[in-house]
């Protein structure tokens, strides 16, 4: 799929912002202006990545300062800014909702004509490998096809914005290949929190959070070098 030309609407700005979490703080003073297509989160563990990437679906909201996703500000346009992000937990477990994989799919476009519904979640299944588990209970699904239906579930709703925390953490390689291959042809704007380097260097930006800072940000190439240099 062809990816569509990155506009100011597609910007995810952040202004200062700090998040305080039972006491601590846990993201401080983090300024960036996103707007590439494709964004890579890189950082040890506890380094602030996923919490920064729950702030972008207003799943966590800023303690001081402003986050903008797409010209929505994620406190006061909260349910706005729900709709237009898609968010892929690393876990799909925490992320499949129905007993199989056709109810998962079709409770994403719940209020939609039945019609349509059952015609995209078919579609949907053929498309990502699964048409032959449709009714099958979600729990004998392999890692892989759990995290590629919760991919899916994301996917048919066409969010304009897609934050994967660690989508392919869980999975061997063949399967975190196909998933990061997935992700990163998308049409919508994709950020990526994750462990693997490589993945992170085919996205088109990085950025490098460091105990609650956001400490580097430019190319894959340049971000995951300085990464190196302070895991040293």
């Amino acid at each position: 799929m062809e990816k569509v030309a990155t506009t100011a609407l597609r910007s995810i700005v952040t202004e200062r912002v700090s998040v305080d979490l039972d006491g601590r703080t846990v993201l401080d003073d983090v300024t960036l202006d996103l707007a590439a297509p494709t964004i890579a989160v890189i950082g040890a563990n506890g380094s602030g990545k996923s919490t920064f990437a729950r702030l972008l679906n207003g799943l966590v909201s800023p303690s001081s300062g402003r986050v903008s996703v797409h010209g929505k500000d994620t406190v006061r346009d909260r349910t706005a800014v729900r709709r237009g992000v898609g968010f892929v937990f690393a876990n799909p477990d925490a992320q499949i909702l129905m007993p199989t994989p056709a109810e998962d799919l079709a409770l994403s476009l719940r209020g939609r004509p039945r019609v349509e519904i059952a015609r995209r979640v078919a579609e949907t299944l053929d498309a990502h490998g699964l048409a032959g588990h449709a009714d099958a209970p979600a729990s004998t699904l392999s890692g892989g096809q759990k995290q590629m239906l919760a991919l899916a579930s994301v996917l048919i709703t066409e969010p304009d914005l897609i934050v994967a925390d660690e989508p392919t953490t869980l999975l061997d390689l063949r399967n975190a290949r196909r998933i990061g291959d997935l992700l990163l042809a998308q049409a919508a704007q994709v950020v990526l929190v994750t462990h693997d380097l490589d993945l992170a260097a085919r996205c088109d930006m990085a950025v490098l959070f460091d105990d609650g800072r956001m400490v580097d940000t430019g190319p894959p190439a340049q971000v995951i070098a300085e990464y190196r240099r302070r895991s040293a």
